[in-house]
C-alpha cells in the first residue's frame, strides 16, 4: 500500500455511520468484492500468485471446501476510505495496460457501490502471463503431440 492516509478502524473493520445507526464492514468482505469484480474482467486468468494458487489448487480438492475468491488479493479498509492490491495472472494477448485499467474501473465502482467506501487506490500486479499451449503441453508430458514418441524440432 502507498502512504496515503486512510483512517485505520480497530479490529479490521470499517464503520459507516449515519444519524440512524452505525454499519461495520469486515476486510475480508472488501477483500472478497474486489476479488469477484476483478474475475469478472475478461483477460484474467487466475488470481494470487503462485503459491497462492497451489495452495487454492489443494483446497479446492477438498471435499466440502469453499472456493476462496479473496485469493490474491490485499486489502485496508478505513472509516471512509479503502485501498487494494491484486496480485493476478492475465491471459496472453491481453493488453495489459487496459486490463489494468479494466479491473480498476470495475473494483473501484464495485465496492463504492455496494459498500459506500471511497477507494483511494487499486494497485495490480501482473505475476505471470498464461499461455494456452502451456495447458496442452503439461497434458502432452513433453512428449510429440501426445503420440509417445519426441520429434527434434530442427533436423
Amino acid at each position: 500500500m502507498s502512504e496515503k492516509s486512510i483512517e485505520k478502524a480497530t479490529a479490521g473493520t470499517s464503520e459507516l455511520e449515519s444519524t440512524q445507526g452505525r454499519t461495520t464492514i469486515a476486510d475480508t468482505v472488501v477483500a472478497k468484492i474486489a476479488g469477484l469484480a476483478t474475475k469478472e474482467v475478461s483477460g484474467v486468468y487466475a488470481l494470487g500468485g503462485g503459491t497462492a494458487r497451489a495452495v487454492g489448487a489443494i483446497r479446492d480438492r477438498i471435499p466440502g471446501s469453499s472456493k476462496n475468491h479473496s485469493q490474491g488479493i490485499s486489502v485496508e479498509v478505513g472509516e471512509k476510505e479503502a485501498a487494494v492490491d491484486i496480485q493476478l495472472v492475465a491471459e496472453y494477448g491481453v493488453a495489459i495496460a487496459d486490463l489494468a485499467a479494466g479491473i480498476r474501473s470495475n473494483v473501484i465502482a464495485s465496492i463504492e457501490r455496494m459498500v459506500g467506501l471511497h477507494v483511494v487506490e487499486v494497485n495490480i500486479e501482473v505475476q505471470d502471463v498464461h499461455i494456452e499451449s502451456d495447458d496442452d503441453e503439461a497434458t502432452d508430458h513433453g512428449t510429440g503431440a501426445g503420440t509417445g514418441t519426441s520429434e527434434p524440432r530442427v533436423q
